[in-house]
């Protein structure tokens, strides 16, 4: 025996189905999207590639690199990109990830949340295309631009450079609202927009944040004379100049290598009203609940990637005589994990419908309350699932340390947590048509589980001391998320995960950590669900 021998290693998780995903193939058929099955398989192959998987690695290995002059030092303001990042835009425009729901049959955007929740290999990347699915609506509002425009969003060509956006075979949208003064209190923005004899404006401000700065057209928020409104600024203007938009410098984050983010400067820029003066956030604000809706979806998909990662090193790692998944405290976490891992998929997936069915009054406390919980539950989990890998897990040629970095943007993003709990409480004050809705979803589970309906009695009484609701917020909306939770997975999930789920999070007998599960549960079932089947 040498000293190189190498044994009891786990081989790598690659050639897999990433879609091979009951609670997710389940949702996608209960919410009207089944008929993208094929298609979501196809992606989900391709997703669980070593190739694939290379690109995500690669994509945040080699960082977005800003170029702000060229060698004559003209200003060029480019974002340059590793190839790898460009075969990873390619895939997901041309599955339509971006934008292609607003242009197909009923259950697009269910059929999309899946295609956006398996294509997770990078999820930089999912940022332009967020926006990019989100921009449409919001332009809608601005019939003659969206003539022009939405065409070229839906498009499933990716046509990367800086050109006029109406001269490229397809073009992405970003999002420009916050500012260094304001933060999420985007009514404190500063930037202003002057109108001209033509129509146009004159946008001039700094924005703290903006990410994808690489986009052709941004919405970007800005004080015209009437008051706060949203503008469509593109990166090229229709002459071939470059619009005065100056990108300062990319920020040095956390997590989300491979996405460029950058502070910019408009400097007299050019843009065009969408929507009346001083109804900015109005205007933009459908954008932003579907860039939430995304919120869920990658932290659902995150979930799931960490889950299948701890699942398979857990199946094939020995240790003290067994396989570590033949050992009931790893049972317990892995299963733990797995019940988390499956209410946020059924969640989002029921958002998604909501999406394309237009439950307006349920989809707007439920998002609020989904957006604030799924995503801060998922760096707690994504810190266990690194922890089943062990020492293993915490090195960054395991990839769990990036999906780590990446858990807690989802919660930061389009509203941090008081945001989202407090946009709850005042969807409730403001439209009791959305709290009633609510109920009737939660109700249709009356009686299947008593201790689901004790949690409905509780969230009734948390609601009915509103001098202290907002103190409160964060607990009222966890109750709230976790019933809604508990109720659809009573009613479509597997009964070993709805029992698990009622047991621990609505009935209490759980702990503090993932893995504190009561006994007496269906271990087995659950486990073999978050097992993924590698080739």
């Amino acid at each position: 025996m040498t000293t190189h021998d190498v044994f009891n290693q786990v081989p790598p998780l690659i050639g897999y189905d990433v879609a091979d995903d009951p609670a997710l193939l389940d949702g996608l058929f209960r919410e009207g999207g089944g008929w993208a099955a094929e298609e979501i398989h196809e992606l989900g192959r391709l997703a669980g590639t070593e190739e694939a998987q290379e690109w995500g690695r690669l994509a945040n290995e080699h960082r977005p690199v800003l170029r702000t002059h060229d060698r004559y030092g003209h200003r060029v303001d480019e974002v340059e990109f590793h190839p790898a990042w460009h075969e990873l835009m390619k895939v997901a425009v041309g599955h339509g990830l971006h934008a292609r729901a607003w242009t197909e049959r009923a259950g697009a955007h269910v059929a999309r949340a899946a295609r956006f929740y398996v294509w997770r290999v990078d999820a930089g990347h999912g940022c332009p295309i967020s926006m990019t699915y989100a921009a449409v609506p919001a332009l809608r509002q601005e019939p003659e631009l969206a003539r022009e425009y939405e065409p070229l969003l839906t498009s499933g060509t990716y046509d990367f450079g800086l050109r006029p956006p109406l001269t490229k075979a397809g073009i992405l949208a970003g999002m420009s609202m916050t500012e260094k003064q304001g933060g999420s209190d985007v009514r404190a923005n500063t930037t202003r927009a002057v109108p001209q004899a033509d129509g146009t404006y004159l946008l001039t401000g700094h924005k703290w944040f903006t990410s994808a700065p690489m986009c052709d057209v941004f919405l970007v928020l800005a004080q015209a004379p009437e008051g706060l409104t949203c503008f469509l600024l593109p990166r090229v203007l229709p002459d071939g100049t470059l619009n005065p938009m100056r990108l300062q410098r990319l920020k040095d984050k956390l997590g989300n290598h491979s996405n460029a983010s950058a502070e910019v400067e408009y400097e007299r820029a050019v843009a065009w009203r969408v929507g009346d003066e001083g109804r900015g956030v109005r205007t933009i604000i459908e954008m932003v609940n579907m860039t939430r809706l995304d919120c869920v979806i990658g932290a659902a998909s995150g979930m799931r990637q960490g889950l299948v990662q701890a699942a398979h090193h857990a199946a094939h790692r020995q240790a003290f005589g067994s396989a570590l998944i033949d050992q009931p405290l790893m049972r317990n976490v892995v299963a733990d994990l797995a019940v988390e891992s499956e209410a946020a998929t059924v969640l989002m997936l029921r958002l998604a419908g909501a999406t394309d069915r237009g439950e307006s009054a349920f989809k707007r406390l439920a998002l609020a309350a989904g957006k604030y919980w799924v995503t801060k539950r998922w760096p707690a989990h994504s810190a266990e699932a690194l922890e089943c890998l062990g020492g293993n897990g915490y090195v960054e040629e395991s990839g769990m340390p990036r999906l780590f970095r990446e858990s807690p943007l989802n919660s930061i993003w389009e509203g941090s947590g008081n945001v989202a709990a407090l946009d709850v409480l005042r969807a409730m004050l403001k439209e009791p048509e959305a709290v009633e809705a609510y109920f009737t979803e939660v109700g249709a589970a009356t009686g299947a589980d008593r201790r689901l309906d004790a949690a409905v009695t509780r969230v009734k009484d948390a609601l009915t001391d509103t001098a202290t609701i907002e103190l409160r917020a964060r607990r009222v909306v966890e109750q709230l998320a976790l019933v809604l939770q508990g109720s659809l997975l009573v009613r479509h999930g597997h009964p070993a995960v709805a029992d698990a789920f009622c047991a621990s999070r609505l009935d209490r007998d759980w702990g503090t950590a993932f893995g504190t599960l009561p006994s007496g549960l269906a271990l087995d079932s659950i486990i073999a669900r978050a097992t993924p089947k590698a080739g």
